[in-house]
């Protein structure tokens, strides 16, 4: 909508004599528009809703419910969940509120001709102590409960410039639990929230666009369900109808060792001190086991509410469940107690919190096999949108050293180190690896110890642990219970009370002691174990009732793993960037610090290789085929060509793998876009925007953008990657699901609408004579047996230049497409922390 000069807005809050909606009413013809005319409504509610408007510049309307209408504001750029960034708000004419029911398109030529999609719908409350009538004083500080805008929000009035006629205000996201970094609400959001329906859809719905206006009950329901036929070919299936959620399998173990893994070959995680839980989530259902496979979806119903009402795709995330003490740290006693209270369930108005650490399936696809980093990206991606109590848990590359330390100084349990490029195992492994600040194990009670206190049921608890099937005693531990858990306890044993010793005890310890079935698994933390194996200095921190009692075994912390590149790299000082002087040596660093970040996009993909053995300046050459000269580290995929036969190429998936390739000469790294698994279904798109020669590469970030509106008109979420060439990459995942002959069409169309569209700027042919002045955009990368350059990789030019992906935020501000090189390792691993989920989408290819 257009701004309203701050003379001729439509009356003031709490102004009941003015007509509030006399300015919106001047400005339309409801002959030729669908829109709602304006009356003025109840007033006392509480509802807020955003727009998405395609008019002559794309806009986000924001809009709350005051006095009987709708307070109404321009965002400029869209909301943004990032606190630092504050997103223009021009003040535009009140609305009826009926306009909250509104999509569709409004006809060309007529007041904000476009398209208007519901992007958001919620509630809206001032903070305590303000009102809406703090709108007249240009400053209103709030809340939003929407499906999108969540938390604490300002909007505040910029004095005017002089001679300025719209009213400019600024909508900031308060720092709370419900910000973000980014701009992933504009980003992630491309679809109504009313109908499901991306712009494109809402814009190609021309035959009388199905508005609501007016439309409650059952006539509202069968303009719905005539809008959702006329889309049914372009709308995305209801994840509600994608299957049930997936079985529970083994979870993977780790292992306890003495020191932090060191290297970039190891991602570090906070060491959760709760309740190990799987949830298979579909749709609007969402399942908790717990690590030995029960399910307690019961014992956890509002948190299963909370994933479920994410309307997750199928699939199985693994992660763990905590409370949080009075200190803000995860707290095993307080998420027993959090259960105790609610007679072993959580209760709607105690806070538990999920935070998910690995992915191993999605709609049907095993992701176990892939490596611990991709799984990370795609778990980051799925969840993009949840929002408290879901979290993604974070994690660093290499500096184990330092989360460490930090746990530790918050009194934390410690870490988990784990090797990125491993595959996920439901067994005990050395790739997975735990660090704990202090000793704590699990115990059987096999017993108790009688207490003179008066009021205190026992003194002391029994304990073992099984080595093989036989049950070893191991000592008493006496503190760290409260009444409550004396009481929870003494009632616990009192039913599993036994005549005999369920184990070996010296006649000294077993005098007095009352004997237990060993069935009660309790976490004790203590210094150290004596030389005849008894707990010194124990602790009780809480009953593992998830556990079974004969998986109790001791740990016994071992050697810290090395993860050390087995591959030998000869010929270290030869220069293969004369220009620069980086040699192989310098070339092999830089791929095994990267390996982390890099393996997402280039593990289990066949793979071309550009190899130039004596330097980039020598003979250079592309090869996709070996013929075992590799080693073991570099795997083949049998690929049928077009002349029918059958042909081995390359494909790699850990770190030793890049490091034989480039150990054979290897610079750069081009991937396919599908798997090898199934070379026959994509999985990505790319568009590779060549600028012609003497075009100022702001003329590619401007094109980059326009793909990126394009495609999201379309429902598509992309990114952007700096080619370390001339150019720039914008990349599209893709769900697996459809043929290359599917993928080849909508990329060439595509790039032919936007030459169409403005044939000054584009082409989509590779004449270099229809070039001239313009960006051909490249669609060829997305056909069978074609390759991109991987994300990541160096590039065979001067300066040794690395194609790099960006957030589009940080694309504006790039001077060039190679502004890293292979010497920018460390700062690339450490910006990439902004970049999670960077490259991955679950979403389908849409009708074009």
């Amino acid at each position: 909508m257009a701004a309203v000069p701050a003379s001729g807005r439509s009356g003031k809050a709490g102004d009941p004599g003015a007509d509030l909606l006399a300015e919106y009413n001047r400005k339309r013809d409801f002959a030729k528009t669908t829109e709602p005319a304006g009356k003025s409504g109840r007033t006392g509610g509480n509802g807020f809703i955003v727009q998405k408007h395609a008019a002559r510049r794309l806009h986000w309307d924001f809009r709350l419910e005051v006095d009987g209408v709708l307070k109404s504001w321009a965002v400029t750029r869209g909301p943004s969940a990032d606190p630092d960034d504050k997103r223009l708000a021009v003040r535009t004419e009140d609305h009826p509120l009926s306009y909250g029911e509104f999509e569709g398109g409004i006809p060309k030529g007529e007041y904000g001709g476009g398209t208007v999609m519901l992007w958001d719908r919620g509630t809206w409350a001032p903070i305590a102590g303000k009102s809406a009538k703090d709108i007249a004083d240009g400053h209103l500080h709030f809340t939003l409960d929407g499906e999108r805008m969540k938390g604490e929000w300002l909007l505040v009035r910029m004095k005017p410039r002089p001679g300025e006629k719209r009213e400019n205000w600024l909508l900031r996201k308060v720092k709370d639990a419900h910000a973000q970094t980014g701009d992933v609400l504009v980003e992630q959001g491309l679809t109504s929230v009313l109908t499901g329906r991306t712009m494109a859809e809402i814009e190609a719905d021309r035959g009388g666009t199905h508005s609501l206006k007016g439309k409650k009950g059952d006539a509202f329901a069968q303009v719905m369900e005539k809008a959702s036929a006329r889309n049914a070919r372009k709308s995305r299936p209801s994840r509600k109808a994608q299957g049930k959620p997936p079985k529970f399998r083994p979870v993977q173990l780790a292992t306890l060792v003495d020191t932090i893994p060191t290297g970039n070959l190891w991602m570090h995680e906070i060491k959760f001190d709760g309740y190990r839980a799987l949830i298979a989530a579909a749709g609007d259902k969402a399942v908790v086991h717990t690590r030995s496979g029960l399910d307690w979806t019961d014992k956890f119903g509002p948190l299963a509410a909370h994933i479920a009402a994410l309307d997750l795709p199928s699939c199985l995330i693994d992660g763990e469940i905590i409370a949080r003490g009075p200190d803000g740290n995860p707290d095993f006693s307080n998420l027993q107690a959090v259960l105790k209270r609610g007679k072993g369930s959580q209760s709607e108005d105690q806070p538990l919190e999920f935070h998910a650490f690995d992915l191993l399936e999605l709609e049907g696809d095993d992701l176990a096999t892939m490596t611990n980093i991709e799984r990370k990206e795609r778990l980051e991606a799925l969840l993009s949108e949840a929002r408290p109590p879901v979290f993604v848990a974070d994690h660093v590359i290499g500096a184990g050293e330092k989360l460490y330390d930090a746990m530790c100084a918050a009194c934390q349990e410690g870490i988990i180190a784990k090797r990125v490029d491993a595959a996920y195992l439901g067994r005990r492994t050395r790739n997975w690896v735990k660090v704990k600040c202090t000793r704590r194990q699990e115990f059987v009670i096999v017993g108790w110890s009688k207490s003179s206190a008066k009021g205190r049921p026992f003194a002391s608890l029994l304990l073992g642990q099984y080595e093989g099937k036989t049950l070893i005693y191991r000592g008493k531990v006496g503190t760290g219970f409260d009444a409550e858990s004396l009481v929870d306890m003494a009632a616990r044993l009192e039913q599993l009370a036994r005549k005999t010793a369920p184990v070996e005890v010296e006649r000294a310890e077993a005098r007095g002691a009352s004997w237990v079935t060993p069935k009660l698994v309790a976490e004790v933390a203590f210094a150290e174990f004596t030389g005849d194996g008894r707990i010194r200095h124990g602790s009780f921190l809480g009953l593992r009732t998830e556990k079974r009692a004969k998986s109790v075994t001791p740990e016994q912390p071992q050697a810290a793993p090395k993860a050390e590149i087995a591959v030998k790299i000869s010929n270290h000082d030869r220069v293969i960037f004369p220009e620069s002087g980086e040699t192989k040596g310098d070339l092999a660093d830089y791929y095994a610090a990267i390996a982390p970040l890099m393996l997402p996009f280039a593990a289990d993909r066949p793979i071309s290789l550009v190899r130039c053995p004596q330097g980039r300046a020598k003979k250079c050459f592309f090869q996709k085929h070996d013929s075992g000269t590799f080693g073991d580290h570099v795997h083949h995929v049998p690929i049928r060509e077009k002349d029918g036969g059958m042909e081995d190429y390359l494909y790699l998936d850990n770190a030793e793998g890049l490091l034989a390739c480039v150990q054979m000469g290897t610079i750069e790294f081009h991937g396919w876009a599908a798997r090898a698994d199934e070379v026959d279904l994509p999985d990505r798109m790319i568009f590779d925007l060549d600028p012609d020669e003497g075009l100022d590469f702001k003329e590619c970030v401007r094109a980059a953008r326009d793909i990126r509106a394009r495609l999201a008109d379309l429902g598509l979420v992309t990114f952007a990657m700096l080619s370390g060439g001339k150019g720039v990459h914008v990349v599209v995942p893709l769900r697996r699901g459809h043929d290359w002959d599917t993928h080849k069409d909508f990329a060439r169309r595509f790039a032919e609408a936007m030459s169409l569209s403005e044939p000054d700027r584009y082409v989509a042919t590779m004449s270099k004579a229809k070039r001239k002045g313009r960006i051909f955009i490249d669609w060829l990368r997305n056909q069978r047996g074609a390759t991109a350059v991987l994300p990541y990789s160096a590039r065979s030019r001067e300066g040794a230049p690395v194609a790099v992906p960006v957030e589009w935020d940080e694309l504006d501000g790039m001077k060039s497409a190679h502004p890293f090189s292979i010497g920018d390792a460390d700062s690339l691993i450490e910006r990439a922390a902004q970049l999670r989920g960077w490259g991955f989408a679950n979403q389908s290819m849409t009708n074009f």
